[in-house]
């Protein structure tokens, strides 16, 4: 009977002493616990919550995007979503008449709404998000017609913005830059004015699906006052809409951007105008040159011409290879003529000059050959010489002209001479009278520079006044 409370006691002893210890331990950290609570004097009455480690509700999740089919348009296999779009023109870059083409930077916009990106709120605003979302979701697919190269700006991110409305309303807003083609009528130029068209269309979607329209009509554009040019002054800014068929596919809903061009004409007066009438002016210079200095003369008309070339094949450089005739040639080829007519009749001039020489010298010498005494050294003037068997009606006839004496000594004294001077003005006043005044005036060298003087001044005059006229 012993032995059992003795067992007893040795079955129980360590379990007492575990939970001594256990129970020792506990005051322990409670009693190291107070006096750190004393040393940096803070209390712990309660653990605060740690906010940055709570879950949040992601912006998929808020949105639902993945509760939806977004490759569809908004209400599929109903009526025409409408989409708003405005433009805020940021720059037009450059115009080029050789590739008949512009380039112009600009804020796209888009406006429609989408009742799958509804979400609840509170303080009704709305959420921004960049291009990343854009991917997930339906947006209009715009493009520009008649475009040759575009790209959406990229630095340092991409440029799209994405703001959503709790009722489901999105604006959808991008910056690109769009080179399209502008048809331009050079038959002006350079008094000409351009107009150019960017267009924009839905790609996939035809009018019974996707309506395009000016969210604000003609208030939907709006322009950078700071734009500028150096060739053209910009005139005015519209828009416009139409539907464009397709035979393959259907109507679209077509929007255009018109602006309109006016071309600054000072430069052109400066680098074309001005020298080529400078250079018509100077072709006149030879009209007061002395016909026999053929060196100056010629070399003028030459270097004249030459120029006139130089300035028509350095405009048409910078021009496209157009099949009409545009204003600026109509006055350089006129002026070219000009230049060349006054080559041609300092040619005329020389050529009329050296026959009417080469008649001079053959009387000259025929009279020497004949040993008569002769006048032929006298300008203008011809020797007719009458020999014995004349009449008195002919002597009649000539009287009032120079009668030479015989000459003394003369083996042939038997036989009477005759020597008549006929002026030139005396042939003058015949051939008028035959009606052939213009061969006296071709005769007359000098005459023809005279008549020039005044006749290449005042047709040039005239061109100027109908040109200016017509194209101002």
């Amino acid at each position: 009977m012993m032995i059992f409370p003795k067992l007893a006691v040795l079955f129980l002893f360590p379990i007492i002493m575990v939970d001594c210890s256990k129970h020792q331990s506990g005051r322990r950290r409670r009693w190291t616990g107070a006096v750190d609570d004393h040393k940096y004097g803070t209390v712990l009455s309660k653990k605060m919550v740690d906010t940055t480690k709570t879950r949040k509700v992601k912006t998929d999740h808020l949105l639902r995007v993945d509760d939806h089919d977004f490759t569809m348009r908004p209400a599929f296999a109903g009526p025409a979503v409408p989409v708003g779009v405005d433009v805020q023109v940021e720059s037009l870059d450059s115009i080029s008449e050789v590739d008949m083409d512009f380039t112009m930077t600009l804020y796209l916009r888009h406006y429609w709404k989408d009742e799958r990106l509804s979400f609840p709120s509170t303080t009704n605003k709305s959420m921004t998000f960049d291009g990343r979302l854009v991917k997930k979701i339906w947006v209009p697919d715009v493009f520009f017609v008649h475009s040759k190269r575009s790209f959406i700006h990229d630095t340092t991110t991409d440029n799209i913005m994405l703001r959503v409305f709790p009722d489901g309303h999105v604006l959808y807003s991008l910056r690109v830059t769009v080179t399209a083609a502008c048809n331009m009528d050079f038959s002006r130029f350079p008094l000409d004015s351009q107009t150019c068209t960017l267009e924009l269309e839905s790609y996939a979607y035809t009018d019974e699906d996707l309506m395009l329209y000016w969210k604000s009509g003609n208030d939907s554009l709006s322009t950078d006052d700071k734009i500028s040019l150096s060739q053209f002054l910009i005139q005015q800014f519209h828009t416009t809409s139409r539907l464009a068929f397709y035979s393959s596919t259907g109507w679209y809903n077509r929007l255009y951007i018109n602006f309109t061009l006016r071309r600054h004409i000072f430069f052109f007066l400066l680098q074309t105008y001005f020298p080529a009438t400078l250079m018509v002016m100077l072709s006149w210079v030879s009209f007061w040159i002395d016909r026999r200095a053929v060196p100056a003369r010629v070399s003028l008309g030459i270097t004249t011409v030459l120029t006139m070339s130089t300035i028509i094949t350095g405009v048409n450089a910078s021009m496209p290879r157009v099949s009409y005739i545009k204003a600026v040639d109509i006055y350089l080829w006129v002026s070219f003529v000009f230049v060349f007519l006054s080559v041609l009749e300092y040619a005329a001039v020389n050529y009329l000059t050296t026959v009417k020489d080469g008649k001079d010298r053959k009387l000259r010498e025929k009279a020497k050959e004949q040993s008569l005494p002769c006048s032929c050294g006298m300008s203008h003037t011809k020797t007719i010489m009458l020999d014995g068997t004349y009449s008195e009606a002919d002597a009649n006839s000539l009287a009032g002209y120079t009668r030479a004496p015989t000459v003394p000594g003369d083996p042939q004294d038997k036989q009477e001479r005759m020597v008549v001077h006929l002026s030139l003005d005396s042939e003058y006043s015949a051939a008028k009278k035959r009606g052939i005044w213009s061969f006296s005036i071709i005769q007359n060298t000098h005459t023809i520079d005279t008549y020039s003087r005044m006749i290449f001044p005042g047709s040039y005059i005239i061109f100027n006044l109908i040109y200016w006229c017509v194209y101002c």
